[in-house]
């Protein structure tokens, strides 16, 4: 016996993406919305102070349940499987894309151009920034445009990063501090952040993760949240490339299909989940999947290389509190005409990098009591260091993919997904470039410090800020979606967030992978009824 749940709006997953999409369309329409999540609940907020000790004491994983064992696919994905989605534990730095991201083509020359400004997104950026609560501090505007101060002042500064800004100051490049989705004042009923330094859970409820919108809306009584039930495949109307219904499987009741009938569906389930119900939904109709008639579903995966340093440093840093905020800049994010393309942005902060209490000396020789404090005040005064971190631009390829794999299979016998990243040839021809302009970066910055580049380094795999696989763009022939996330095949088909970027820009997506939804979610309002 099949189990029919209907509603006029069906958002597939759980994560950040789909409380942005149910929070905007609870609030401007009387839709009735239901959102699927295929994991379960973790650690609500009063829970966390338990679970968070619990991993300091002995290493556990703050947030029981956050996984569905055998429902995991190869490649940079996130195993994180659970109401919030990946933001349950994410590191909360909201730093927006910039103007120059959305037109890399038109500007520069490689890449692609997306099919939507800046200009176009900025409404949509502040919106999510103040749903979600981010704390920050405004830029210079050629580099950090706004249109709205942030919805609450920044962190305040540590001592070490004080310092660091003093050094920064002696250059031409401008830093100011990261935003981030946390609470510097009374926001939303949540706390104010006390720089605990246990950011992927926050026993104070000062960082935003995607439950409390879901908690809000569900005592309102304005969606129906189904959790512990897998979606496995999209089904068309007959005669027509309209969705009719989403098959599921209740966890619980494996034995007894699910069926999720509405009018307008939304795929909100990450940048690997997303392409991959997209491909197990092929039919005869699509055979290489629902809303992959030009074959562009899985293809310009993307996400971000980075390169990184430390410095040694001629001043006295301590260990400090807050240790993961850090000095921004988009300087060269924004960097005007170039001879030749490269772009990223420019972070600082603080180090332990020698600068932790040892046991024994140099020479090995085991030490005792005020030995140990008078050795560790010696290195901390001698070896002070500051880490430096660039993300830049990586241009996506076509083949850069996710694909089915027959061979890895869930517990149902549905292939998992495979993702192989690849950079575009013209990030390839110019690693070499952006290698030796981003590491020259470092040592300018280092000398104005009065110090030295202790080491650099760049990563060998693809993993940072990953999206993609579901790509806007106004051609059907070379996208998935349209510029409001749209599929083109399918009218009432939506995919939001992180799988429609064009591009991952310099700078952590999950903002702009909010903003998308929000716009998506606009869209969705126009053939729904007004609240």
């Amino acid at each position: 016996m099949t189990r029919v749940v209907e509603s006029d709006v069906c958002i597939i997953g759980g994560g950040i993406s789909a409380a942005m999409v149910a929070e905007r369309l609870a609030e401007r329409t009387t839709a009735t919305i239901t959102v699927v999540e295929a994991g379960e609940r973790t650690a609500s907020l009063q829970e966390r102070r338990e679970t968070r000790a619990r991993m300091l004491a002995y290493g556990e994983n703050p947030y029981p349940n956050d996984h569905i064992p055998g429902q995991t696919g190869t490649g940079a994905m996130y195993s994180s499987m659970v109401v919030g989605g990946s933001a349950m534990h994410w590191g909360g730095a909201t730093p927006r894309y910039s103007p120059e991201d959305f037109r890399l083509k038109s500007l520069y020359g490689v890449g692609f151009d997306w099919p939507i400004s800046w200009d176009d997104v900025e409404p949509y950026y502040q919106e999510a920034e103040e749903r979600i609560g981010v704390a920050g501090e405004q830029g210079p505007h050629e580099c950090d445009p706004r249109s709205k101060p942030y919805p609450m002042p920044p962190l305040p500064l540590s001592y070490n990063l004080a310092r660091m800004r003093e050094w920064t100051e002696k250059t031409d490049i401008p830093f100011w501090t990261q935003p981030w989705a946390r609470n510097t004042e009374p926001y939303q009923g949540r706390n104010v952040c006390r720089r605990c330094d246990t950011c992927s859970v926050c026993p104070t409820g000062a960082k935003y993760t995607p439950d409390f919108a879901f908690d809000r809306l569900m005592a309102d009584g304005r969606i129906d949240l189904v959790t512990r039930t897998l979606v496995r495949r999209l089904s068309l109307e007959p005669d027509s490339d309209r969705i009719a219904f989403a098959e599921a499987v209740d966890r619980d009741a494996p034995d007894e299909p699910v069926e999720f009938r509405a009018g307008t569906f939304v795929i909100a389930a990450g940048h690997a989940w997303s392409s991959h119900l997209l491909l197990l939904s092929a039919n005869g109709r699509f055979p290489d999947g629902l809303a992959n008639r030009t074959g562009n579903v899985g293809r310009y995966m993307t996400g971000h290389w980075y390169i990184s340093g430390f410095i040694n440093l001629p001043m006295r840093l301590y260990p400090g509190i807050f240790v993961y905020n850090s000095l921004l800049s988009h300087r060269f994010a924004s960097p005007g005409p170039l001879d030749r393309y490269v772009r990223h942005d420019l972070r600082l902060w603080e180090s332990a990098v020698g600068r932790t209490a040892r046991l024994t000396d140099g020479d090995g020789r085991l030490m005792w009591g005020d030995e140990i404090m008078a050795d560790w005040r010696a290195r901390t005064e001698s070896e002070s260091t500051a880490r430096i971190r660039a993300y830049y631009d990586l241009l996506p390829d076509r083949e850069s993919r996710l694909t089915l794999n027959p061979g890895s299979t869930n517990e149902l016998g549905d292939p998992m997904p495979r993702i192989d990243f690849r950079p575009a040839q013209a990030s390839i021809d110019l690693e070499r470039h952006t290698y030796d302009t981003i590491t020259g970066r470092f040592e300018e910055l280092a000398r104005a410090a009065g110090g030295a580049m202790r080491s650099t380094g760049a990563p060998s795999e693809l993993w940072e800020h990953p999206g993609g696989g579901c790509r806007m763009g106004d051609d059907p022939v070379t996208s998935v979606v349209d510029r409001w996330g749209r599929t083109h095949d399918h009218e009432n088909l939506f995919v939001a967030g992180a799988p429609t970027i064009v591009s991952s820009g310099c700078a952590n997506g999950t903002l702009t992978f909010c903003a998308l939804s929000l716009m998506a979610a606009e869209e969705m309002e126009k053939e729904l009824p007004s609240a």
